[in-house]
Order: structure tokens, then sequence, then C-alpha cells
């Protein structure tokens, strides 16, 4: 049996939480200096204070979203100790209600199986970008969640150019780069629909994404859709291997996480250990 990468430690419990919240008014996940405010630390204060426990439980995400990115189905676990999981755990949702903003909720508080983290056991990710192509703009009471691109767009232009980026690739193209950090990814799923109202969602779904992938996907699809690039331009972009200045990383309020997959339960440990591996193309040394 594979050893499990993050053994919880003797005396606490593994808890998973499931979360959402509107992005709008945060900087992001990530707890930063300054005191600016970010979901992170808004669940963190929240925990510590409804346990009336004098440390901080440090929460561990699926998946970091940027300032004003929404989560719908966000993942996150935390190490308890036991005894405050055990005094705390049949009112503790209800009382994270009550403590929290009312931009972030937390769905459901429980016991995590063995060898779960909420990051490295995960096997996709699935965003959600909608924008709208309506000469009247974007209806106001979606407006903290649609974007509108002010030229028509062409669906079928924008699935076509779509299936080529499918598959495992250097993403370096479509990534801020981070030190030491692989921008190799499997882009699993990336199709646009348009509804009825005429709004418009990409579905995008990888095993991970790298910084700002998504929004500068959506930014290179909607020139194709609009007539301004044709739709081998993205596939094109992504063999280069280098930021193209063309590629438009779109605003953040269209950006929703909308579920976290994971495997069966008897294969968290072993994907808990897999994710952890530098990444390299074949063929390709990967360090």
């Amino acid at each position: 049996m594979a050893k499990v990468a993050d053994e919880v430690e003797p005396g606490f419990v593994r808890v998973r939480l499931d979360l959402s919240y509107d992005g709008a008014a945060f900087h992001g996940w990530a707890k930063q200096a300054g005191g600016k405010r970010t979901v992170q630390g808004e669940i963190e204060d929240a925990l510590r204070t409804v346990t009336r426990s004098r440390e901080t439980y440090e929460l561990t995400v699926a998946g970091r979203t940027d300032a004003g990115v929404h989560a719908r189905g966000q993942v996150a676990h935390v190490d308890l100790p036991l005894e405050v999981w055990g005094e705390h755990r049949g009112k503790l949702l209800k009382r994270l209600a009550g403590r929290l903003p009312k931009d972030v909720r937390v769905w459901a508080l429980r016991e995590a199986p063995s060898g779960f983290n909420a990051r490295f056991s995960a096997i996709w990710r699935r965003y959600a970008y909608r924008v709208t192509d309506n000469p009247g703009g974007v209806d106001p009471l979606l407006r903290g969640h649609v974007l509108w691109h002010d030229w028509p767009l062409d669906v079928d232009a924008m699935n076509e150019a779509a299936q080529r980026l499918l598959g495992e690739h250097d993403f370096a193209a479509y990534c801020k780069r981070r030190e030491g950090a692989t921008t190799i990814r499997t882009l699993q799923e990336l199709s646009l629909e348009r509804a009825a109202d005429g709004i418009i969602t990409a579905t995008v779904r990888a095993d991970a994404f790298c910084h700002n992938m998504v929004r500068s996907l959506i930014g290179a699809l909607l020139f194709v859709g609009d007539g301004h690039r044709q739709a081998d331009w993205p596939g094109k972009v992504l063999a280069a291997g280098v930021r193209d200045s063309a590629v438009h990383v779109v605003r953040p309020h269209g950006l929703t996480l909308e579920e976290v997959g994971y495997p069966a339960d008897e294969l968290l440990a072993a994907r808990n250990l897999e994710a952890r591996n530098r990444r390299s193309l074949p063929g390709r040394a990967c360090c």
C-alpha cells in the first residue's frame, strides 16, 4: 500500500469542507499580508471563533482562486484536534453560518476518508466562464457573474478552436509563470454553449490549472469568436509555448469554480502521491 504523503498527526482528524463564495469583494482565496480580505482568512477566523480556539487551523484548498473569481463547488480540508472536532461537530455548520459573512458559505463538514487531501487528491477541477454578446449589455442582475463582449460571437468557431487545445500539453503560453512550477496540464474538456437567454457558458475541465490559464484560454477563444482570429490561432499559440501579447486575460468576474472531482476512497492516497510529482511531457526531461 502506498504511504500517504501527508498523514494526519496523532490526536487530529482531517475534516472536509464543501463551500461556495461570491468572489467580488475578496482578494482571492489565499491569505495575504496587509489585512486584505480573503476567503481563507474569513473561514479560518470564523472557525477559530466558533470553536473558541486560541490557534488558527489552516485550510488547504482544492484550487486557489484569484481576486474576483467565484466558487460554487470549492473543497477544502482542515486538521482539527480530536477533542475540538468531538465537541463541536454536531453544531459547527450552523455556528459557521451565523459567523461567516453572507458572501461565503460552508455547506458540509465531514470527516475525510484516509488519504484525502483537498488539493492533491483531486483528479479534476471544472470551471465555467459566462459571457454575453447581447448588444444591450449584461442583465443588471447578472452583471457580477457574466462578462459583456461587445462583438457578436460565433460559438461554432470557438468550439472548433477549443478542440485543438484538448489533451496534455505545456500551457506556458496561457499561464503566468511561477518559479519552480510546471505548466504541463491535461485539458479534459473545453466547450461552449449558448443558452436561450443568449449567455454563452464555457465549460473548462482539467486535472489542474496554472495561474490565469482559464481566463487566458477564454481570451483567445473570444478573439476567434468575434472574427479577429482564425480557429487555428489558439492552437498555434499553444504550440509556440510563449506568452502572446494578443492573448488577453479576461476579467475574473465571469469565472466560477463549479466542481472538484475525486477518485474512489481507496484511490485517494495514491492520487495524493501522484499529484506531487513534477510533470514532464514524453521525450522531455522534467528538470
